[in-house]
């Protein structure tokens, strides 16, 4: 069974940066593509970011600019850097890949306020 850890969330200023972590049990990275997802207070689950197994990256139309996607095969980690963090940022953070590979996990709580 595939899972993922997420870490690195925690109180940020706006303006700030934040570097999340994904690791994943496995060889995960290598094989399927893998994405941050994202839920803040009283809304849906969104789709931040995508990393696919050839490099190539998507980005939802809000998170382009301010969001890096990114990863380390031989340590099965995923990251997403995030740059000029705004309060609308804060969320709970998750990795997960677009067909379902685990479950999803406790993710990475991200607070934005000053």
């Amino acid at each position: 069974q595939v899972q993922f850890v997420e870490s690195g969330g925690g109180l940020v200023q706006p303006g700030g940066s934040l570097r999340l972590s994904c690791v994943a049990s496995g060889s995960v990275f290598s094989t399927f593509a893998v994405g941050w997802y994202r839920q803040a207070p009283g809304e849906q689950r969104e789709l931040v970011a995508i990393l696919y197994t050839g490099g190539t990256t998507y980005y939802a139309n809000s998170m382009k600019d301010r969001f890096t996607i990114s990863r380390d095969t031989a340590k099965n980690t995923l990251y997403l850097q995030i740059d000029s963090l705004k309060a609308e940022n804060t969320a709970v953070y998750y990795c997960q890949s677009p067909g379902g590979v685990a479950p999803w996990g406790q993710g990475a709580q991200v607070t934005v306020s000053s």
